[in-house]
């Protein structure tokens, strides 16, 4: 039984120890940062009502057994991963992050449950945009600074193997990096601008930050994106399920729209092979002979094409409604 589960006091990172009812399922999320937001908007779409008290770190959800964790982004899968907490939301980079460091065994790491639609942003290697290097091969042997350590010793040991492999047939396994990796805990773009490094490993979104220190990105290490993920020893399975399948709902509904129209049934098969729907349309027969309605639900990034093509086929009295929710 993890200390967590044992006792009512949970020690999160330099804030203490805070008391929580004991029993509760704990859930995970970002106490700041870019995926907080997001993450207490998903919350609130699955009616997990909680109120967070001023620099608390854990705060009782209203109407749930839960108790919500605000811990950094990058711990949460360490947590999720270790038993100490049952459901988590972080970042796909941190996921892969904690793995490169501490490989998940069949009673350890997090499991995976749910694509959260959005956080997305990639992990790149960048240099100075007037600098000497042009391809991630060019800094092998030099200094790079990230925050992800783990992800960049597998990306430059592969490129070393596959370097001396080319070279004299044979791969460096077992053998030291040559490559200099160094740890900066933030502000990682300015590290090759004050001549720290040679190269970075960072985050980029937009790239708006990247082109600001005057960097370009020449390799992307991997993408990312935020996720749900699970406890392999989740307290409460049940009640983790009922939150995933509130969290899908509320997914499927800010990324499809529900689309109704009218049309003749002549040309039924040609407007629903437009709109077929998540699994099929709903279609009912109208007063007027040999019209029906259509309802199907589409891609909210699509519509516009959507309407158009189905104006053209013959569609009439097409309307869009949004979506509260969905199962």
């Amino acid at each position: 039984m993890s200390l967590v589960k044992k006792y009512e006091y949970l020690q999160i990172g330099h804030v203490g120890l805070r008391l929580y009812p004991e029993g509760r399922l704990l859930f995970a999320v970002p106490k700041k940062g870019r995926l907080q937001q997001a993450a207490f908007d998903l919350l609130a779409g699955s009616d997990i009502q909680f109120r967070r008290e001023h620099r608390s770190d854990i705060a009782n959800v209203k109407n749930h057994h839960i108790a919500l964790v605000f811990l950094p982004a990058a711990d949460i899968p360490t947590f999720v991963g270790e038993g100490n907490v049952d459901l988590g939301i972080t970042g796909l980079d941190q996921i892969l992050e904690h793995e490169a460091i501490t490989p998940p065994t069949q009673d350890t790491g997090a499991e995976q449950v749910l694509d959260l639609g959005f956080g997305s942003c990639r992990l790149e290697v960048q240099v100075l945009e007037n600098g000497p290097y042009k391809e991630p091969e060019d800094l092998i042997g030099r200094n790079i600074c990230t925050s992800f350590v783990g992800l960049t010793r597998q990306f430059f040991a592969r490129l070393e193997e596959q370097g001396e492999a080319s070279s004299n047939g044979s791969g460096r396994t077992g053998k030291q990096l040559k490559t200099k990796i160094k740890y900066l805990s933030g502000s990682v773009e300015v590290a090759c601008a004050l001549g720290v490094a040679d190269g970075i490993v960072d985050l980029v979104e937009s790239g708006d930050t990247m082109r600001a220190n005057g960097l370009k990105a020449i390799h992307t290490v991997e993408e990312s994106k935020a996720v749900l993920i699970k406890s392999k020893h989740a307290s409460d399975p049940k009640l983790v399920d009922k939150v995933a399948s509130r969290i899908r709902g509320v997914i499927a509904a800010q990324q499809f729209v529900l689309c109704q129209y009218n049309i003749h049934r002549d040309l039924l098969a040609t407007a629903t092979n437009i709109t077929p729907g998540k699994r099929a349309p709903t279609i009912t027969q109208l007063d007027e002979a040999d019209w029906v309605a259509v309802s199907s639900m589409v891609e909210k990034k699509k519509i516009a094409t959507v309407m158009d093509e189905l104006a053209s086929c013959g569609a009439a009295d097409i309307l869009v409604l949004n979506i509260g929710n969905s199962r």
